[in-house]
C-alpha cells in the first residue's frame, strides 16, 4: 500500500506539473459536453436552410413554397438559378435545394407525375442533409395529398372515400424509448461517452509512454518495487477515479436536469462506466506493450477510439455492416457499453438483459496480461527509440 500511495502522489505532481493531463480529459470533455448538449438543446435542429429554385412560379409552387418554410426543421431560401443554388450548397450555407420544374402545376393536376428534383449535401448526411431531405419529402407527401383530394371533391366523392384513396392504411407508430423522437436522446450519450472513451486512451496511452520518452520509467519501476503489474496498477488509480467521475458527471446531467430516459437504475448505468473506463485503459496499457514509444502508441490509440464510433452500432447497425466486420466489434468496449445502456436505460431489464456486456467489458482486463512481460523490460532497459 506504501509503494501504491507514493506512485499515486508522484502522479498527481505530475499532473500539476503538465497541464496536458487535465487538458485531455477534463478540458476535452468539459467543452465537448457543453457544444453537444446545447447543440442539441432542443431535441431537433431547427430552420435548416433548404434552398429553393421554382420555374414554375404557380400557386401550387407559391404554396408548396410557404408550406415548406412554415415547418419547424426547414427555412427557405430562394434562388434564381441552379448555379447559384449550388454554390450555397457547395460552400455549406444550405443543407440542400429544390428545383421545382416548369408545368409543375398543370402536371399534377392532370396527374402526370412530374419531377422535382432534391439535391443533397452528403457531406453532413445525418444532421443536415438526412433531416432537409425528410422535410422536403414530407411536404411533396403532403402536397401530392392535397391535389388528390381536391379533384377528388370535384369529381363528388365523399371525405371518407378520399381518405381511403388517399391514405389506405394508417401507421399508428409508437417509438420506444424516446416518444418525442429527440436526435440527444440517442446521439448525445453515445457520442460523449465515445469521446470520454477516446480520451481515456489518449491520456493513458500518454502516461505510460511518456515515461520512456523522458527517461523516467526505471525511478517509476523502482517505486513499485521492480513490479510492473503493481507499477502499473497504481499509476493508473487517479486516472480510473477521474475519468469515472467525469463519465458518472456527465449521466447524472443527462438523467437529471436534461431528463433522458431512464427505465432502469442510475446506479447499474455507474457500474457500465466504471467497467467502460477499466476496458479502455486495459486496452492502452496493451498498445504501450505492444508499441511502447509515444508517437506510435498515441496514434494507434486515437485510430482504434476513432473506429469504436462505427461499430458501437448506435448509428449504423452492426448487422448491416459487411459480414468480415461485423465481428470487429466485439474488439470495442464501447460497442458493449452501448447495448448494456440499451438493456438499462431504454428497456430497464436489469442484471439479466446486460449480465453478458458486463462479461465482455471485464474480459478485457485480461488483455493487459498478453504484454505486461514486454512492457516491464521496456521500463526497465529503456531499449526502444524515443521519438
Amino acid at each position: 500500500m506504501k509503494r501504491i500511495s507514493n506512485i499515486i502522489r508522484r502522479e498527481l505532481y505530475l499532473w500539476s506539473k503538465r497541464p496536458i493531463y487535465l487538458l485531455g480529459s477534463v478540458g476535452v470533455m468539459l467543452a465537448s459536453a457543453i457544444f453537444f448538449l446545447s447543440f442539441f438543446g432542443k431535441g431537433l435542429p431547427e430552420d435548416i436552410p433548404i434552398g429553393v429554385v421554382d420555374r414554375d412560379c404557380s400557386s401550387t409552387s407559391r404554396n408548396f413554397i410557404q408550406q415548406l418554410d412554415a415547418t419547424q426543421l426547414g427555412k427557405v431560401i430562394r434562388f434564381g438559378s441552379i448555379p447559384e443554388a449550388r454554390r450555397e450548397l457547395e460552400t455549406g450555407k444550405i443543407s440542400a435545394y429544390v428545383v421545382i420544374p416548369e408545368r409543375f402545376d398543370e402536371d399534377v393536376q392532370s396527374f402526370r407525375c412530374p419531377r422535382m428534383g432534391v439535391y443533397v449535401n452528403a457531406m453532413n448526411p445525418v444532421i443536415g442533409g438526412a433531416l432537409a431531405y425528410k422535410d422536403v419529402l414530407t411536404m411533396v407527401n403532403l402536397t401530392n395529398g392535397a391535389v388528390q383530394r381536391q379533384v377528388l371533391r370535384a369529381k363528388g366523392v365523399n371525405e371518407r372515400e378520399i381518405m381511403a384513396r388517399i391514405q389506405p392504411v394508417v401507421v399508428d407508430a409508437h417509438n420506444i424509448g424516446n416518444a418525442p423522437t429527440n436526435y440527444a436522446y440517442y446521439l448525445c450519450n453515445m457520442i460523449l461517452s465515445g469521446l470520454l472513451a477516446m480520451s481515456i486512451m489518449l491520456v493513458v496511452s500518454y502516461a505510460l509512454a511518456s515515461e520512456l520518452k523522458f527517461g523516467t520509467s526505471r525511478q517509476l519501476l523502482a517505486l513499485g518495487g521492480d513490479d510492473i503489474g503493481l507499477t502499473v496498477l497504481a499509476k493508473l488509480v487517479p486516472y480510473t477515479v477521474l475519468f469515472t467521475m467525469l463519465g458518472v458527471s456527465l449521466e447524472l446531467v443527462m438523467f437529471g436536469p436534461l431528463h433522458y430516459p431512464m427505465r432502469g437504475s442510475v446506479l447499474n448505468m455507474i457500474l457500465a462506466v466504471l467497467l467502460m473506463v477499466l476496458a479502455y485503459e486495459a486496452v492502452s496499457v496493451f498498445v504501450v506493450s505492444m508499441v511502447p514509444t509515444l508517437r506510435l502508441s498515441v496514434c494507434i490509440s486515437a485510430l482504434y477510439s476513432i473506429l469504436g464510433f462505427s461499430f458501437a452500432g448506435f448509428t449504423l447497425p452492426v448487422s448491416s455492416l459487411p459480414p468480415a466486420l461485423q465481428g470487429l466489434s466485439a474488439i470495442y468496449p464501447l460497442r458493449s457499453y452501448y447495448q448494456f445502456y440499451v438493456q438499462e436505460a431504454v428497456f430497464g431489464t436489469g442484471f439479466r438483459g446486460w449480465w453478458l456486456q458486463a462479461v465482455m467489458l471485464l474480459v478485457f482486463q485480461l488483455v493487459p496480461l498478453v504484454g505486461l512481460r514486454r512492457l516491464g523490460d521496456a521500463y526497465k532497459y529503456q531499449n526502444y527509440p524515443i521519438n
